[in-house]
């Protein structure tokens, strides 16, 4: 199984136009960086390559993964496009989604307890979201739409009948069938010059296209886990970041102690 990691974006709702913050992959909690714990995570299960979609930042981002993992685990492609649509992130990497093997797909900016990424591996879901049943209102959250025990939309902005919505985390998993499809998907949109959309957006339209119960979810709703936009989110990391520590064999430590270099 290969890992694609989404990690080229400014980051701008969290730091604004101030170019002398790092990127989010490089945020430090517990003294560790978010991509030093996704790649300890991805190791601990199994995966066999990282592959890291970058723009702002890139070498120091890629520095710090080869520094971690080793040149040999950790691959690098670059988004000349990445303040953009993160549309063009995903099909940047489309040639990855088209290798023939499993594909985790994840985003950068996420911190969470490790037995997130077990349980999406674990899962006799060969196509498989993650599902949170807590969810706020609002347009940010992307849902997950689950009707019958199956997923059936996907998105920011999702209506209909479900017996099911909650929010997803940033983490898919894939056979290579689908992967070739998202990898169409991201052409078609690109090739149409749709450059400004997310990424969810070619998910989305994989997901639909697809015969009830190629999909299937797991639920981490019992699992702590925040996706770092906002600066309030660093705030509401500190609060999880005990739970999160205990889990890896640390000590609960200073739930004030999230640096930024």
């Amino acid at each position: 199984m290969k890992a694609i990691m989404l990690a080229a974006g400014v980051g701008r709702r969290l730091f604004g136009d101030d170019h002398d913050q790092p990127p989010k992959a490089l945020l430090r909690f517990d003294g560790k960086t978010l991509l030093e714990r996704h790649i300890e995570n991805l190791k601990d299960n199994g995966v066999d390559e990282l592959v890291l979609v970058v723009g702002y930042r890139g070498d120091d981002i890629l520095g710090e993964a080869k520094a971690i993992a080793g040149a040999d685990y950790v691959r690098g492609i670059f988004n000349p496009h990445f303040r953009g649509g993160s549309i063009v992130s995903l099909w940047s990497a489309r040639e990855v989604l088209r290798c023939g093997d499993d594909v985790l797909f994840m985003d950068a900016d996420v911190l969470y307890h490790p037995a997130l990424i077990r349980r999406l591996i674990a899962s006799p879901h060969e196509n498989c979201f993650l599902l949170d049943r807590e969810i706020e209102n609002g347009e940010e959250p992307v849902k997950l739409c689950i009707r019958d025990g199956k997923p059936v939309d996907f998105g920011k902005d999702v209506a209909g009948d479900f017996d099911l919505l909650g929010e997803w985390p940033g983490f898919l998993r894939m056979s290579p069938a689908i992967g070739e499809r998202l990898a169409a998907a991201t052409e078609s949109f690109v090739e149409q010059a749709k450059m400004e959309l997310i990424y969810e957006e070619a998910m989305r339209k994989v997901l639909v296209s697809e015969p009830p119960g190629t999909f299937g979810y797991e639920d981490i709703s019992d699992l702590p886990w925040i996706e770092i936009d906002f600066p309030a989110d660093l705030m509401r990391a500190q609060k999880i970041l005990p739970r999160i520590s205990r889990a890896i064999g640390m000590d609960g430590g200073d739930e004030d102690a999230v640096e930024t270099a």
